[in-house]
């Protein structure tokens, strides 16, 4: 299930493999952000089909945009960064 909050992968688009975090849905659209490219004031729109959900909530910055708290880029992208390296995750 898609909801606010969940991890996850894109499998489509330029942007394929990449991670994000759903910061809101709208309808069969949902809002990605990275704290990277894809910031909190202007999050990327996909499809729900085109991403897969990970589970992996590990202190995760998606446990504060469920329950309305104030997260920040940094942390998502940091979250992020540590999920690649502890996963070993190669881009391909």
């Amino acid at each position: 299930m898609l909801k606010a909050g969940t991890f996850v992968k894109s499998t489509a688009g330029h942007d394929k493999n990449s991670f994000f975090f759903i910061l809101y849905e709208e309808g069969e659209y949902i809002y990605l952000v990275d704290g990277k490219i894809k910031r909190l004031d202007c999050p990327k729109k996909k499809k729900k089909k085109h991403v897969i959900a990970l589970d992996w909530e590990k202190q995760s910055p998606g446990i504060k945009i469920r329950e309305y708290k104030k997260v920040t880029d940094e942390e998502i992208k940091q979250f992020i960064r540590c999920f690649k390296r502890e996963n070993q995750v190669v881009r391909r």
